[in-house]
């Protein structure tokens, strides 16, 4: 497999070339430090590289090659991790300038889990400082620079998890960890054209995570392929008794699906100016049906979904972040409509905060009663293409499409897998919404999908 293949292969086409002796787990590592090291800072996409790290890992892996014991298909995997997550004696900056010196002395739950399942750490991987908590206002709200769009460089990757998207994009690394909290896996896959899942909230742990909003943060796996997250978050999910949230929860991956005639609804969008998108999606619908899927228009009930998710947000980041918040050193952050509305949470009243709970617990059983009718959610992973990296982000149109929401409001998990091109050429995509803890259904109706389609095979010109 020449080089440039293997820069975009899967993880299981990677994990079937290590078992059959065609490259070992040094060499491979090798090959994907070499690319993150040099591409990496290019894209404004590198926080740290784990050379020392890795190749211990990789050696590690390919001795337990040796003996027979491989835990397949991670076993001797190279991947990247977003850097809010905690590495042991390893930077971890939060993309943020306040935390430049930042280091943990441990490693968080997800870094363990993989390094048992035998995957190797490459680097750490840029994002938007403090995930975005404070409400950034341009794509260069981060102590790396602005997240560079590897399908063209003078957009943006989407953030807050703008190294991961950019990483798997152009081929720097098989796979990448990303959090979310309202977005933050979905809008930088869906921009860099690959496969995110933001998985149930509580599933996957979140010790040694930055914590940005208690009640709605989650960490998952961006990849080239559905069936590659489905095999990512088999390996990190699962109860930790550091995060009482993932009590009683487990997930096995089962990558064939029972049926194929899952029924989807589709929510409502404003393709207003974009036709190429409107025609991008109702094409990926198209692939559905043929499949066997039964696809039904409908609609969410009436609420102001992102008004409570933004009382959520401001609260519970304040609580968290209070410290900060109140010292001088906020005004270190990149950017400073970032740093002002973090001292705007500081005033969100305890009243506000408890009206906006009290009304998602009323609004929720109404929307969680969708999936009795319904296997999953279907929408426009972005109805907009990824903006440039000069554009004010606050005064971009808001159009209705777009549904994160839905994932910080209520935890359900949902799966983006690429669908095309804009009109500037740049990657579109399609979110498959499941209820709680179903991740296996909308992993398969993705992988139905990537069967039928090679959107998820495309690959950027790396001119840069």
């Amino acid at each position: 497999m020449p080089d440039d293949e293997l820069y975009f292969a899967t993880i299981v086409e990677l994990s079937a070339r290590l078992r059959a002796k065609k490259i070992s787990a040094v060499e491979l590592t090798r090959i994907f430090l070499a690319r993150l090291e040099t591409r990496g800072p290019r894209l404004n996409a590198l926080a740290e590289l784990t050379s020392d790290r890795a190749l211990a890992q990789a050696r590690r892996a390919d001795r337990s090659s040796r003996r027979g014991e491989v835990t397949a298909p991670l076993h001797g995997i190279p991947y990247g991790a977003k850097d809010l997550l905690a590495t042991k004696s390893i930077p971890t900056r939060w993309g943020a300038p306040p935390f430049r010196k930042q280091v943990f002395d441990y490693d968080a739950t997800v870094i363990r889990r993989l390094r048992d399942a035998g995957a190797v750490l490459l680097g750490k991987l840029a994002m938007v400082e403090l995930a975005g908590a404070g409400g950034y206002a341009y794509p260069s709200a981060s102590l790396h620079g602005p997240g560079l769009n590897p399908w063209n460089i003078n957009h943006w990757t989407g953030g807050s998890s703008s190294g991961s998207g950019s990483a798997v994009a152009a081929g720097l690394v098989p796979f990448a960890l990303g959090s979310e909290t309202n977005g933050s896996i979905i809008s930088p896959s869906a921009n860099c054209g690959v496969t995110g899942l933001r998985p149930t909230w509580g599933l996957v742990s979140r010790y040694g995570a930055m914590e940005l909003a208690w009640s709605m943060d989650k960490v998952g796996p961006m990849a080239h392929s559905a069936e590659d997250c489905g095999w990512i978050l088999q390996a990190i999910a699962g109860e930790d008794a550091n995060d009482f949230a993932t009590r009683g929860h487990a997930f096995r991956f089962q990558p064939r699906a029972a049926r194929r005639d899952f029924r989807l609804g589709v929510l409502p969008a404003d393709f207003s100016g974009a036709p190429e998108i409107e025609r991008a999606f109702e094409d990926a619908l198209r692939v559905l049906r043929k499949l066997g899927m039964c696809v039904v228009r409908t609609d969410l009930p009436k609420c102001d979904y992102r008004a409570i998710v933004g009382t959520l947000i401001q609260g519970e980041f304040a609580a968290a972040h209070e410290r900060l918040i109140k010292s001088k050193r906020i005004e270190q952050l990149a950017d400073k409509a970032q740093w002002k509305d973090a001292r705007a949470a500081l005033k969100i009243s305890a009243a506000q905060y408890a009206r906006a709970l009290k009304r998602r617990e009323e609004i929720a059983p109404r929307v969680l009663e969708m999936f009795k009718e319904f296997d999953a959610l279907a929408s426009p992973s972005q109805v907009l293409e990824a903006p440039t990296i000069t554009t004010n982000l606050r005064r971009r149109p808001r159009k209705k499409g777009s549904y994160t929401f839905l994932g910080a409001l209520f935890g359900v998990p949902t799966l983006t897998v690429p669908i095309g091109f804009g009109r500037k050429g740049l990657p579109l995509g399609l979110s498959i919404t499941g209820n709680l803890f179903a991740e296996n259904p909308i992993l398969q109706i993705g992988m139905a999908y990537q069967r039928e389609t090679d959107w998820h095979r495309k690959r950027p010109t790396l001119a840069w």
